[in-house]
């Protein structure tokens, strides 16, 4: 294992955003088996070290290509395209329309206590995040990384407005 190597060659992956979950998941926990720390207890310090090390860069890679958002924008930085997350919060008038829609529509369900609309609006966003996934997918199968990089910055929009949604739903619980 080469602490060098990039998150895809370390769990032995070739690149690409469309990846199979299950295999990502076995990859992890054979190198969790390798270099957790619980299996060093007894070694040198240098060698607890370099254990401690090995599976917190496994940790950070596994999270990383697990979650579609985070793969996406890693394998973005990977072929040296910024997303320019900070510093250009720029967007088309018609996005940013739809986007005030659908918070209006979520506080306006949160301040009612209609935890069914909630559900209908998580279900709906849902559906266009994973459609936008599929999109994304296709993009980066046909190497159209700029307007990958436009997904991106709009689906990272969409994924906070999934999370306001879930974290309405769940004050509705409490």
């Amino acid at each position: 294992m080469d602490f060098r190597a990039d998150h895809f060659s370390l769990f032995g992956l070739n690149p690409g955003f469309r990846l199979d979950l299950s295999d990502l998941d076995s990859r992890y926990r054979d190198i969790q088996a390798q270099v957790h720390p619980d299996r060093f207890v007894n070694a040198g310090d240098a060698e607890r070290r370099l254990s401690m090390q090995w599976a917190t860069h496994a940790n950070e890679a596994y999270q990383t290509l697990k979650k579609p958002l985070e793969r996406a924008k890693y394998m973005l930085h990977l072929a040296g395209h910024d997303i320019q997350a900070e510093s250009n919060t720029a967007m088309p008038a018609d996005f940013l329309m739809e986007q005030m829609e659908w918070r209006e529509a979520v506080m306006e369900a949160r301040g009612g206590g209609d935890h069914h609309e909630l559900e209908h609006l998580h279900n709906r966003l849902r559906g266009d995040i994973n459609d936008r996934y599929e999109e994304l997918a296709q993009l980066f199968g046909q190497d159209e990384l700029a307007l990958a990089t436009d997904r991106v910055r709009r689906l990272m929009f969409l994924e906070k407005l999934l999370y306001e949604i879930d974290d309405a739903l769940a004050s509705l619980e409490e």
